[in-house]
């Protein structure tokens, strides 16, 4: 967002992807080779940003080509212009809140374009959470803009433009194979093939004008391999051995016959006639018929038509029963996929029983792949499904996800307890155990008349839940659950109202020197005070703007509004007072903080070493490096680091040395348990002082407190025996106050 008014800043933040400043390049002209792609945003920083992080990429072979919408308006009109447009990158919010979402429906109910891949990306999640939102909407994928990285905007539109590409040849196609084959489009590949078959048999009888007996038709199972023949038709004494191998036809000169006509590719004529149909994938099928008749000359032609003709009926009934594979079929597993799971889920609605559907998502599948490959985690994946298939019978078995599995049958059979202890045992992997472990998420059936997406959506809640746990874990929705998840909304919602109406704003706490009492600083802190004059409490909200991607910009009001008042107070005479800020780490990771930070200190001229960012030390366990080069930059504008809530999380005390940090904070937690036991705080304070710290108590609510830390050589203080946080107002009164605070 261009402008130097902070105060206009969206609530999220657009510019999400590290780029180099440099103009955009003129787009060749158009190339059939390429994947179209719709970014559909109205903040042009947007559209660049997609731009250079594309730039150069390709997709199965093909250049991604951009094309640009800046308002729903428009899109609308391009959407219709472009018929082989593959990804629409879609922002939720643009002419008004949603948009983005009613294009959604514009594309998938008027203008039916079920193939075109739909990604939502949005800066402001609270506008379309994010369960809700793949609830109600067709859409293929849902990201917030600070998540999306080059690679994972990369890997996102990999697999967006690979199901556009099969769904685009699913419906060529249909299209192609509807004239042709119309009575088999409800078939099932099995049933369409003997229906085929059979046809064949009826057909050769009316055409040679013999009885329907001693006809055989077999088919290859792989090209060439005579051992995976079976019989799929047959008529006469022989119907028994339908779908046995061919190998089990007990005269030995038919099966010789037949052997012979599919090993040579042709027809034999003769007074035992054997006819081959070839087909594109060299999976033949051949025919046995018991003529008991001299053939003449227009017999022979007749069949050779006949076999040309059917061979195109057979072509046609593979090329159908592939697309039912690839729109039906798991292409790994040979699993029911997600479009087959939720059919049957809609097939389910009118049948009466107790049914549950469950959600399987293996624990740590992506480690399994990235440290022993992809081939290794396709034999897990086999495994788990050989598994679930062989203890569940009778039960639908679907793989909805790389590495998440649904699973719906009777309640007896599908629960956490049989789902998890079919997990129990090792599995054998390589010839080697491997213990494998999955959160599940389940849902009910019993009595819902909900269409199968939103039990899908149900479970996928319930599933989310699960693995908020620890490994293994299961949850069943339920329909507080559901009411949790609609208060989160609503928060979101009011959240992000209550920025705009002005219903957030800082609040401070002053810090003293424990040796004199004489006021050393203040800590913002950030409130929210609704339209009725309650509160919300910030272990509330803060967590929720954390998740929605939120805390940038919050992050960057903060910062601002706390230079500014201490600003105020300087030109109130308290020149030698400093203002500590938390600072989040998705502030950190924003590739402008320290642009922001640097502006924030210069418009309010304020000395940068008055200013001190208070981080977490669990901040350094996630990226330790990149943390470092940061602090770096920090020290380096001249603003001071302070590492709170010191001791509370995991990072060693290794790390800690390594962090350009001038100040140490005891968290409350550690002051509160003095009274009992005092070693932990001794040892704080004097690690601190080996390191060349200063160290600041939290948390002190009696003068015992406070003498223990003057004795213990803690230089500096906060909690309530000093002050409350307070507004501005109150804050200048307490200031003004004689005599010292300890």
């Amino acid at each position: 967002m261009s402008g130097n008014d902070e105060t206009s800043k969206p609530l999220i933040d657009d510019d999400y992807i590290l780029i180099e400043d440099e103009a955009t390049a003129l787009l060749p002209p158009r190339c059939e080779r390429e994947w179209l792609v719709l970014v559909v945003d109205d903040d042009p920083d947007v559209h660049q940003a997609t731009e250079f992080a594309l730039r150069g990429m390709e997709v199965e072979g093909r250049s991604l080509r951009l094309l640009h919408a800046h308002s729903a308006a428009e899109a609308r009109q391009r959407i219709v212009e472009i018929d082989d447009l593959a990804v629409l990158l879609l922002d939720v919010v643009m002419e008004s809140e949603d948009a983005g979402l009613k294009l959604v429906e514009h594309v998938r109910r008027d203008l039916m374009r079920k193939a075109l891949r739909i990604v939502l990306r949005t800066g402001q999640p609270g506008y379309a959470p994010e369960q809700e939102t793949i609830r109600d909407y067709d859409i293929n994928d849902y990201k917030t803009k600070s998540e999306l990285t080059r690679i994972r905007l990369y890997t996102m539109l990999t697999t967006a433009v690979r199901a556009y590409r099969q769904m685009r040849a699913h419906e060529d196609m249909r299209r192609g194979l509807e004239t042709v084959v119309r009575a088999s489009t409800e078939l099932t590949k099995l049933r369409g093939m003997q229906l085929f078959a059979q046809g064949v048999v009826g057909q050769l009888c009316a055409l040679l004008d013999v009885q329907p007996a001693g006809l055989i038709c077999a088919q290859e199972a792989h090209p060439g391999d005579l051992m995976s023949a079976r019989v799929i038709a047959a008529a006469g004494p022989f119907q028994h051995l339908i779908q046995r191998p061919l190998e089990e036809l007990e005269v030995a000169e038919i099966q010789s016959s037949l052997k012979a006509c599919l090993a040579e590719r042709r027809s034999y004529f003769g007074a035992t006639l054997t006819l081959y149909f070839a087909s594109e994938s060299g999976c033949g099928l051949a025919a046995y018929v018991e003529v008991r008749r001299e053939l003449d000359e227009l017999d022979r032609h007749l069949l050779e038509v006949f076999c040309a003709s059917m061979a195109v009926g057979f072509e046609n009934v593979q090329l159908y029963a592939r697309l039912v594979d690839q729109a039906y079929v798991d292409p790994l597993l040979k699993l029911p996929n997600l479009n087959r799971l939720l059919e049957v889920l809609d097939q389910a609605q009118s049948a009466s029983g107790d049914l549950t559907l469950a959600l399987l998502d293996v624990d740590q599948f992506s480690a399994i792949n990235d440290t022993l490959g992809h081939a290794y985690g396709d034999m897990v994946l086999r495994a788990i499904a050989a598994r679930l298939i062989k203890g569940l019978p009778g039960c639908t078995v679907a793989r909805i996800g790389n590495d998440v599995f649904g699973v719906l049958g009777p309640g007896t059979q599908v629960h956490a307890d049989a789902l998890t202890q079919l997990l129990v045992e090792n599995f054998e992997i390589e010839s080697q155990p491997v213990r494998l472990t999955a959160c599940l998420g389940l849902v009910e059936q019993a009595g819902s008349k909900r269409r199968g997406n939103e039990l899908l959506s149900d479970a996928h809640v319930a599933l989310k839940q699960a693995k908020q746990h620890q490994r293994g874990s299961s949850v069943c929705y339920s329909q507080s659950m559901g009411q949790d998840v609609r208060e989160r909304m609503h928060l979101l919602t009011g959240l992000r109202d209550a920025y705009g109406a002005h219903h957030l704003f800082l609040v401070y706490q002053p810090k003293v020197k424990l040796s004199d009492g004489s006021p050393s600083g203040i800590e913002a802190l950030m409130r929210w005070r609704k339209d009725d004059g309650q509160y919300v409490s910030p272990d509330r909200f803060i967590p929720l703007a954390e998740q929605a991607g939120m805390m940038a910009t919050l992050g960057t009001y903060v910062l601002r509004s706390a230079c500014q008042q201490l600003a105020r107070l300087r030109v109130a005479g308290y020149t030698q007072l400093s203002m500590a800020v938390n600072v989040s780490q998705a502030q950190l990771r924003e590739p402008d903080f320290i642009s922001v930070l640097r502006k924030a200190i210069e418009d309010s001229c304020l000395p940068p070493e008055q200013l001190e960012l208070e981080i977490t030390e669990s901040m350094a366990a996630e990226d330790l490096a990149l943390l470092r080069h940061l602090l770096g930059e920090i020290s380096a504008l001249g603003v001071k680091v302070a590492i709170d809530d010191f001791g509370t999380g995991f990072s060693s005390l290794s790390v800690l040395r390594h962090l350009q940090a001038q100040r140490l904070k005891i968290d409350r937690s550690f002051i509160s348990e003095m009274a009992q036991d005092d070693s932990i705080a001794r040892m704080v304070i004097g690690l601190g002082h080996t390191l060349g710290m200063s160290v600041t108590a939290e948390g002190v609510e009696t003068p015992e407190q406070a003498q223990a830390l003057r004795e213990m050589g803690c230089e500096e203080a906060q909690g309530f025996h000093f002050g409350r946080p307070m507004e501005e107002l109150a804050l200048l009164q307490w200031l003004a106050a004689p005599g010292p605070r300890v």
